[in-house]
């Protein structure tokens, strides 16, 4: 697995307008108050060229068969289209890696895709991220019909009990997990079992990724230390994939 960060930044003028109900306790935010790094800030980084960097001998630099992309922002950001076009060239130049991102943005989906786009790159995953019903109506209402080989939705954090059976033809893996911070709203296990159901449904796979920082089972909140939420989601054993389904990451 490789990292790709053309550009960082996720938050829009001021820092103070944030993309979705699922975005109050970033970790990228919280990573960069840390370090003092101004989030609201779209900048391109030292990286941006990074798929098509080539040693001496003219062998690409990059390896790793699977790409993640923008995971310090977005994808389909407003701030970054100028920036975009050079790097879906990069990404069709290196057919031989796999390139996923996250978008809280599948609405600017037709605004950011490249002109010989059709009905999608081979070697794109597009990952659509939801957190509550409201959100899953929206964007999952937008995502359902978009010409995409790939698709994934993320689910995490999750906030409320949600049905997505309606939108997930198509969909090659769902996603969720719990929220990590000291803050965090809660997510009930009865939530996750719901969206497994609809998922076997409709013979999508399933990963339960990570327990919520507060997490609720059986009626009783159980509050978990962050090192232990993968742990305690995998635990549960309730992952579910189809015949013939790809694992890739």
């Amino acid at each position: 697995m490789s990292m790709w960060s053309p550009w960082r930044g996720c938050l829009r003028w001021r820092g103070c307008l944030r993309c979705s109900e699922g975005c109050k306790y970033c970790y990228i935010y919280k990573g960069d108050l840390k370090k003092k790094v101004d989030t609201s800030k779209i900048v391109k980084t030292k990286d941006f060229e990074k798929p098509i960097e080539k040693y001496k001998n003219g062998k690409y630099k990059m390896k790793s068969e699977l790409v993640y992309v923008c995971f310090s922002s977005d994808f389909f950001i407003e701030e970054a289209d100028e920036w975009r076009k050079e790097c879906w060239k990069m990404i069709k130049e290196r057919s031989d890696l796999l390139f996923l991102f996250l978008t809280k943005r599948i609405d600017r989906f037709y605004d950011c895709i490249p002109e010989d786009w059709k009905d999608g790159y081979d070697n794109v995953v597009i990952c659509c991220t939801i957190e509550n019903q409201k959100n899953a109506d929206y964007k999952l209402g937008i995502f359902k019909d978009l010409p995409i080989k790939h698709k994934y939705i993320i689910a995490q954090p999750l906030l409320e009990d949600i049905s997505i059976e309606q939108y997930i033809d198509g969909v090659e893996l769902f996603v969720i997990g719990g929220e990590s911070d000291y803050n965090a709203r809660p997510l009930d296990y009865k939530w996750v079992l719901n969206i497994r159901q609809q998922c076997i449904n409709k013979n999508v796979s399933f990963e339960f990724r990570q327990c919520g920082t507060h997490f609720i089972k059986d009626g009783k909140q159980w509050n978990l230390q962050t090192r232990d939420l993968i742990k305690q989601a995998k635990k549960a054993d309730i992952d579910y994939y189809i015949e013939g389904y790809i694992k890739r990451y």
